[in-house]
């Protein structure tokens, strides 16, 4: 008994740990609060203007570059210490923001904030995951969920005190402060991380499962059906994620101190979508789950099209995108367990996560392009709704309903 009380502390350290890790890591989300301020500094530095499109650079690279080290990392989570790992990946982390805090260019932001800052994450994103996953076979997508909930409240925790570092010493010490707190929290709790050793118990549920292998995997349909809908899912919420705090301002008309506010408000949906909706894969299979999330955000983009300046319409609208994001993040972790298995789901997860990086690039290109084309976001809710009509196609004709 004894020895199964110590069992279960452990299992929810690791959901406690992960969960804050992904808060540090989630401060990505918060790019909108950064992004005013630095541009201004930028541009006063270069004496040039910096448009829509390039000002979203560094998002769109740290987003890019952690989903493209996904596959290379998940690989090597079971051949090292998940512990050097991680550790490897927070001084990464962390270095990319003290660096991008003695930039005096947006190109250098990308290479600093956006490329080591996104590698960093990359390898360590799938390790908590993994580890969760080993610890809660039985309940893989409510524990993921939870898990994962850090990465989605971060702006809820990081937004404001981003904002508040840089009204106080200015945004390139906010760079700096940030990072250094990360090198901290992050190679502190990487020590933790460590798989159970009793992987015969803890899989006997699996026995009968089919296991796909990742070259096997990447022979099916499924496959190439969920990741198509993963990049529309993550298209969708990072672009809403990028744009938030400017479009309030800019759209809707609201100062930047509550735009700020609501970004806090909305990360809370985001963090709660992950176990909402990581949960619902458990209950009523992938299919349904994923018709509902489409369902939704189409919803909230047609009230965009219809009434783009009404701030309660902009909060309910931005409320379910960005718990719509979060579902993604726990939708496709649990399905891929469900379609291809468990013994070689992590190196798979990695794959599939891949549509992240396809789905931040199309935000960055696609968004920027409308803003800068139109002068305005509002006309980036029109391919939204079509696309989500797509994803519903692709759903019912192609995944399995596990």
């Amino acid at each position: 008994k004894k020895r199964g009380d110590v069992m279960k502390k452990r299992k929810r350290l690791y959901i406690l740990s992960g969960l804050v890790m992904f808060l540090c890591m989630g401060t990505i989300y918060s790019w909108s609060v950064f992004r005013g301020p630095l541009i201004k500094e930028l541009e006063l530095i270069s004496g040039e203007h910096i448009g829509a499109t390039l000002a979203q650079m560094p998002y769109t690279l740290f987003l890019l570059m952690y989903s493209f080290t996904m596959p290379f990392s998940g690989k090597l989570i079971k051949k090292i210490d998940p512990r050097i790992l991680c550790i490897s990946g927070s001084l990464l982390v962390a270095l990319g923001w003290i660096l991008a805090g003695s930039s005096t260019s947006i190109y250098q932001i990308m290479w600093t904030y956006g490329v080591l800052g996104g590698l960093g994450v990359g390898i360590v994103y799938g390790v908590p995951i993994a580890i969760v996953t080993e610890w809660f076979p039985h309940r893989k997508g409510l524990a993921v969920g939870i898990t994962l909930m850090g990465f989605g409240i971060s702006p809820l925790i990081s937004a404001p005190i981003a904002n508040a570092l840089i009204n106080k010493s200015g945004v390139f010490q906010a760079f700096k402060d940030m990072g250094f707190a990360f090198a901290l929290v992050l190679g502190l709790l990487s020590l933790l991380f460590q798989f159970p050793k009793e992987k015969i118990e803890l899989h006997k549920i699996s026995k009968n499962e089919v296991e796909f292998t990742t070259k096997e995997m990447l022979k099916t349909k499924s496959f190439y059906a969920l990741w198509a809908c993963f990049v529309i899912g993550t298209f969708v919420g990072l672009t809403m994620v990028g744009i938030a705090s400017i479009y309030a301002q800019e759209t809707v008309g609201l100062k930047r101190e509550t735009a700020t506010i609501l970004l806090s408000v909305f990360a809370i949906f985001n963090g709660i979508g992950r176990p909402i909706f990581g949960s619902l894969v458990d209950k009523i299979g992938t299919k349904k789950t994923i018709y509902l999330s489409y369902t939704l955000i189409a919803i909230s983009s047609l009230l965009q099209i219809i009434k783009s300046e009404n701030t309660v319409i902009f909060i309910v609208s931005f409320i379910l995108f960005f718990l719509n994001l979060g579902g993604w993040l726990s939708i496709v972790p649990a399905a891929n367990i469900n379609l291809f298995g468990r013994e070689y789901s992590t190196q798979n997860y990695g794959f599939l996560f891949t549509a992240y990086g396809i789905g931040a690039l199309a935000q960055g290109l696609i968004g920027g392009y409308i803003r800068d084309t139109f002068g305005t976001y509002t006309y980036v809710f029109y391919p939204i709704v079509i696309l989500c009509l797509v994803g519903i196609f692709i759903t019912n004709k192609f995944i399995d309903n596990k």
